[in-house]
């Protein structure tokens, strides 16, 4: 389990990191450094738009800026006095098999939620994948343990109400930096408050309970801390300003992905018969910092955490 060498030596300051009861972790920072199972590399830094880092006023869409700004230095504060160290102690006592079976497992719990809202988007080809994968991983996979059905061409995506409001034309509204979750608007805050709400029904127990939804994202939202470390490092450190760039990954990245949702990537249908028509396909884009709200379990960044925290 040697980790990759870390683009930047020095030790991070921090980060926010993710504790939100949803279907699947919040995006936090990490979210928009990259998504463990997106992106086995340290995705590449990108500048902010030169629209999205107007040093006049508020950049555009960022309307609450002053207040985002604050919540994003609480969440560095957060995660280097808590998740952070947290984190460390995760990687360190509980060995990476045991770590990767347990966020398989309760990924594969959230699938219920995934074909839903490829359903509600009218995405048959994606229902039936993620029906598949499901089926797939709860029986050869030992109840979701082990992934099988990524080999068999089924990987996880991250599906949520954000994205089905967006479907059907729901504007992003403004930018929002909540604490504990990250980056956000006003549109995808909305759509992880009804996933929140449906999540435990959808489910059923044992799995609606309180301690089991804590659980759930503690232990998801500390192995995407420490899968995602070394991006971290790389925004950081080497931004001009973090905060704008972050902003920017996460804005582009959302467009990207509701531009796909709505069809306006086409490829011919006949290129996969499971591909619904007018559905861009399964390949993320290729300046895609990590896709959805939440992290894929299906490819492992390399894993790194500093020793010492400053």
């Amino acid at each position: 389990e040697a980790p990759t060498a870390a683009p930047v030596a020095a030790p991070i300051d921090g980060g926010a990191a993710a504790l939100e009861i949803t279907a699947a972790p919040p995006p936090a920072i990490a979210y928009v450094i990259a998504q463990p199972g997106e992106q086995a590399e340290p995705a590449p830094i990108a500048a902010p738009d030169v629209a999205l880092a107007a040093p006049s006023g508020h950049a555009k869409g960022d309307r609450y800026e002053k207040f985002n700004r604050a919540m994003y230095k609480l969440n560095l504060t957060l995660d280097r006095i808590f998740f952070r160290p947290l984190a460390i102690i995760y990687k360190t006592i509980i060995p990476k098999p045991i770590r990767l079976a347990l966020r398989n497992l309760l990924v594969n719990v959230s699938e219920p939620l995934v074909f839903l809202n490829d359903l509600l988007q009218l995405r048959p080809g994606k229902a039936i994948r993620t029906l598949g994968r499901f089926t797939i991983n709860t029986t050869l996979g030992i109840g979701g343990l082990i992934d099988v059905a990524k080999g068999e061409g089924l990987p996880h995506r991250n599906n949520g109400f954000g994205n089905t409001l967006a479907r059907y034309g729901v504007g992003p509204g403004p930018y929002l930096f909540l604490p504990l979750i990250g980056p956000s608007t006003l549109r995808d805050t909305l759509g992880d408050q009804a996933q929140g709400l449906i999540y435990p029904l959808a489910i059923g127990e044992p799995f609606d309970r309180i301690d089991y939804q804590i659980g759930r994202a503690l232990v998801l939202g500390l192995q995407q801390r420490i899968d995602t470390d070394v991006q971290f490092k790389m925004i950081t450190r080497t931004a001009a300003d973090p905060y704008a760039t972050i902003r920017s990954l996460y804005l582009q990245d959302r467009k990207v992905e509701v531009d796909e949702l709505r069809g306006r990537k086409q490829r011919s249908p006949l290129d996969d018969p499971l591909t619904d028509p007018g559905d861009p396909g399964e390949a993320a884009p290729a300046a895609d910092p990590g896709t959805t709200r939440a992290p894929d379990a299906n490819v492992t960044p390399p894993e790194q955490l500093p020793a010492q925290p400053r």
